[in-house]
């Protein structure tokens, strides 16, 4: 049995290395980008109105210009104006040669087909984008390593790019194991419970970005164990395993894993919730085997499994909390285990809920946060600062 901080080390040297690969720009949201992106044009990549209003070429001395038509967004041509002649112009429309500044159109006074304002307000240049004024071609846009916002999309998209080389997820078999498990929807006998870890652990794992999950369930057979993990190595990069890795006569996964050639990087850890857990390597590919109780699974996903995700798809830091807060009331421990307690942020402090059992979902449902306690620790007061892990 090993702690908490040699777990998470050993998963930090084991995580495989990452791949690179070509994602249709509206699905690489919360992506990390695998190379710099350069731009391929010029933005804008005319010069442009930036106002509804009135182009024209500041003279100095000049009082009054004479309409001479008008420019559309999207204009396909636009004429060429002469001294002393404006045209109507709306935003986003092409500047047209001989135009150096555009006038508002709330600042314009226009009379018997002529326009006049007052010119002490203006300069050349006023109200036009110039073309290349945000980027320029070959203008690095985004940096290798960042994630992609909404905001980074629209930036690629305006700039015409289709496909993103982003660290691509991994893909995900599921494998839910116990005799007692029924499914949402059909009626329990006595001695069942439904699945809440199948759900959770896909919810978890679309949050953090993964797109292909293969849910399968299986009793507690050594055979079908066994079949269900072979199975799933073939097919996916990411295996979790709920259920069944403890030491009862009816645990089948730590033998099914053995049976599968899966490499066992360790085997329980000093902490509550969530000591049974299993983590090994077959190849390039990772096998977590959490336990049953679905708040030791939350626990387990939450420092285990989604920083490992998260270093596997190229995000920095993904092993440290979130925040160091100050508790909002005093904690017993006991010093032989790391704890992580349910926990809720509230006014910059945090406070441990009740409900710490490994079977009790309950605080879940005001929770937002788990609280470290470190193996060594007996006891904090209120205003000790802790490590907050928040999902």
């Amino acid at each position: 049995m090993i702690s908490v901080t040699e777990a998470k080390s050993i998963l930090q040297q084991n995580i495989p290395q990452k791949k690179i690969k070509l994602f249709p720009l509206e699905s690489t949201e919360g992506l990390i980008c695998a190379e710099d992106i350069v731009s391929p044009i010029d933005v804008p990549s005319f010069d442009n109105s930036a106002m509804d209003g009135y182009a024209l070429s500041l003279e100095p001395g000049k009082s009054s210009w004479e309409l001479a038509g008008e420019i559309a967004a999207g204009a396909k041509e636009t004429p060429t104006l002469t001294s002393g002649k404006a045209v109507r112009i709306f935003t986003g429309a092409p500047t047209p040669k001989g135009a150096d500044t555009v006038i508002p159109q709330e600042w314009v006074e226009i009379k018997d087909g002529k326009l006049s304002f007052d010119t002490n307000n203006f300069k050349k240049g006023d109200h036009i984008r110039l073309k290349g004024a945000q980027t320029k071609t070959g203008d690095r846009i985004m940096q290798a390593g960042t994630e992609i916002s909404p905001g980074g999309i629209g930036l690629l998209a305006s700039v015409g790019i289709e496909h993103v080389p982003v660290f691509c997820p991994p893909s995900v078999g599921l494998i839910i194991t116990g005799n007692e498990i029924k499914e949402i929807g059909q009626p329990l006998a006595f001695g069942e419970i439904y699945n809440a870890n199948g759900p959770l652990l896909n919810a978890y794992l679309k949050k953090e970005g993964i797109i292909e999950i293969e849910t399968i369930r299986v009793e507690d057979n050594a055979a079908m164990v066994r079949q269900s993990i072979t199975k799933a190595l073939a097919n996916h990069d990411l295996i979790i395993l709920s259920g069944g890795i403890s030491v009862g006569d009816y645990d089948y996964v730590k033998a099914g894993l053995e049976s599968a050639g899966v490499q066992e990087l360790f085997y329980k850890i000093k902490q509550k919730p969530g000591k049974p857990i299993f983590v090994g390597r077959k190849d390039q590919k990772m096998i977590f085997a959490l336990p049953g109780n679905p708040a030791s699974v939350i626990t387990c996903f939450n420092q285990y499994v989604k920083p490992s995700i998260k270093q596997w798809m190229g995000h920095q830091s993904s092993w440290e909390p979130t925040h160091i807060l100050p508790l909002a009331k005093a904690v017993k421990t006991n010093p032989k285990l790391t704890f992580f307690l349910k926990a809720k942020i509230e006014n910059d402090k945090v406070d441990i809920l009740s409900g710490q059992e490994s079977f009790n979902l309950i605080a879940f449902s005001q929770a937002d946060s788990f609280v470290e306690i470190p193996e060594g620790i007996e006891s904090l007061e209120a205003g000790e600062k802790v490590a907050v892990y928040t999902w």
